[in-house]
């Protein structure tokens, strides 16, 4: 399926970093998948995990030694990283349960390993070097200087977001984040994470596929003035004017100069997410050091009022575009001809009608049979499946509008016949984990990783369970996937706020048979229904789109969840139909009929 084991470029390619590491006096090299920004998604010329492996998920991580290597990922991509890499070559690992400290200290302890400055924030060297390593930064990464037909890095215009949209001028955002810096004794913040430059600048770009961004670093002073640092060629006259004169840009080159100026200040860095040259530069220069988050990630997470009424416009327009494919599918699928490509790419055709739409949010996730038991899944020329009648069929997708992002599961039945029990079972308890976070109201303070179990009680009362958080959060005209709160066990303890995006999708996954996923977006919103002095919070759900009734076994619902269902399903009916043709219309009224 996804090994290409024939031509097996990992092969030459991991020789000749050896050979460079060896020039280079190290006898081993750190691979992570992210790039300089350390985000989850990279332009072409940052596939250096991709590129030296064969595998192309969105969270690994490889480490080279002279006689052995290991690559890392995590249950999303359990299976895919097995396809997708030589097991002459690699060793293929899971993150959690055995983590790479460990094989570093089995494998490397007291050897010297390479890694490069820019592509590692300080605490996870720091976890790192609890194996016993040493670790040694270098100035030239070793990878780069064997890929030789490395891709140029993204050059796409940076554009304002129209202020409208954000809800807040960027002078205003600038302000409020110098206050902090000023209140903590800080003279300046390193901005490493292009989606806090995009945010605090009201900025957007191109340099990503399905993620708006203008990969750059800025440089916050506690007066509210920022430097930019991105190709000056990137910004047109119309993002200089909504900038103003208290944002300069300047090249990439100009940034060790401009934190040498800082000598004798205070300047705060992320040790989670900035790349770790900053803190050495710094720390050369004679600037204090001071460890903290990154300051704008919470607000930047916090939507305004604003931005919770673009999302909630864009998942309209979304639903819109969803309910047509899902009354196509429903028409095309008990049919043969069909397949997994096919079926992604008439949904995207459909988004493309939507006013606003930009981008699909990733590229979408579409699986029949089997493939749907594979959680990350991208159908490829090489695998794409026909999608056959009385199967199961997981469409994981989203788009990028102009002012706001989505994310929908809607796991199918293909028909015509009836599905088994056992599937209607297990879809049914997904379905109820689901029920069961949105519906939940909480008191302020409550974080994401103590409301996951919420989502897996009744897949873990029939002892089942999934290896993927229940949900993450989503950007305004950003990233799919954004920090700081999620609904994981491993999620960082971060309070849940109003004005926060989630998702909320539990599944279930049988390999090499089927797998279950729905997701819906969820806002945190205030509770004002409880009474008393405490806040309370709870979650209005964004996303509209009527669940596989094939799939549903009403006696598997409580009355609350089946009411909860009925009451959904009229929503949507009432929001999405007037917007429809009659033959859609018609095909709506029939999948939200009550239970």
């Amino acid at each position: 399926m996804f090994n290409q084991l024939v031509t097996n470029p990992s092969a030459t390619r991991l020789t000749a970093l050896r050979q460079e590491l060896l020039r280079q006096g190290v006898e081993g090299f750190i691979v992570p998948r992210a790039d300089e920004f350390l985000g989850e998604y990279v332009p072409p010329s940052g596939e250096r995990l991709a590129w030296l492996t064969g595998f192309t998920g969105s969270a690994g991580l490889a480490i080279v030694l002279p006689e052995c290597a290991a690559v890392f990922s995590d249950g999303r991509y359990t299976t895919q990283l097995a396809q997708e890499t030589d097991p002459e070559l690699w060793e293929r690992r899971h993150f959690t349960e055995q983590p790479p400290v460990d094989w570093l200290k089995e494998h490397a302890a007291g050897r010297r390993i390479g890694y490069d400055p820019w592509l590692h924030p300080q605490a996870a060297l720091d976890r790192l070097a609890a194996s016993g390593a040493i670790l040694v930064p270098l100035a030239d990464n070793p990878l780069d200087a064997v890929w030789t037909d490395r891709p140029a890095a993204p050059s796409a215009p940076a554009e304002p977001w129209p202020e409208a949209l954000a809800g807040q001028s960027s002078t205003e955002k600038r302000e409020a984040i110098a206050a902090e810096l000023r209140g903590a004794g800080q003279g300046a913040v390193v901005l490493s994470d292009a989606h806090s430059v995009a945010w605090l600048l009201n900025m957007r770009g191109g340099d990503l596929a399905h993620t708006p961004l203008a990969l750059a670093f800025a440089l916050l002073r506690d007066d509210a003035s920022v430097t930019l640092f991105m190709d000056p060629a990137k910004a047109g006259p119309a993002l200089r004017e909504a900038l103003g004169n208290a944002v300069s840009i300047e090249p990439r080159s100009g940034l060790a100069g401009a934190l040498a100026a800082l000598r004798g200040r205070t300047v705060r860095t992320d040790p989670e997410a900035t790349p770790v040259w900053f803190a050495n530069t710094l720390r050369a220069a004679g600037a204090e050091l001071a460890a903290g988050p990154d300051p704008v990630r919470l607000p930047r997470a916090t939507k305004n009022l604003a931005e919770q009424e673009g999302s909630r416009a864009a998942h309209r327009r979304d639903a819109r575009a969803m309910v047509r494919f899902l009354a196509w599918f429903a028409d095309q699928a008990p049919r043969r001809g069909l397949t997994e490509m096919a079926a992604a790419e008439r949904l995207l055709a459909f988004r493309r009608e939507e006013e606003r739409f930009r981008a699909e949010s990733f590229p979408a996730i579409a699986g029949a049979g089997e493939h749907a038991a594979i959680i990350h899944y991208r159908a490829t020329p090489a695998t794409n499946r026909a999608v056959n009648p009385d199967e199961c069929f997981l469409l994981d997708s989203g788009g990028q509008y102009l002012d706001g992002t989505t994310d929908i599961t809607r796991t199918l039945w293909t028909g015509p016949g009836a599905p088994p029990a056992e599937l209607r079972t297990r879809y049914t308890l997904v379905l109820r984990g689901m029920i069961g976070l949105a519906a939940t109201r909480f008191p302020a303070g409550v974080a994401g990783p103590h409301l996951d179990a919420i989502a897996r009680r009744p897949l873990w009362e029939a002892g089942l369970d999934y290896d993927h958080g229940t949900g993450h959060g989503v950007g305004a005209f950003l990233s799919v996937h954004e920090g700081p709160a999620a609904f994981s066990r491993a999620a960082a303890n971060v309070p849940l706020r109003e004005g926060m995006i989630l998702s909320d999708e539990p599944g279930f996954y049988l390999p090499g048979a089927y797998g279950i996923r729905i997701e819906n977006l969820l806002l945190v919103q205030a509770d004002k229904e409880v009474p008393g002095p405490r806040p309370w919070l709870r979650f209005e759900t964004l996303t509209l789109a009527p669940f596989e009734r094939a799939l549903i076994d009403p006696a598997g619902l409580v009355p609350a969840e089946r009411e909860w269902i009925d009451a959904y399903h009229a929503r949507v009916l009432a929001e999405v139909s007037p917007r429809l043709d009659e033959a859609t219309a018609a095909w709506l009224r029939e999948a939200c009929a009550p239970l």
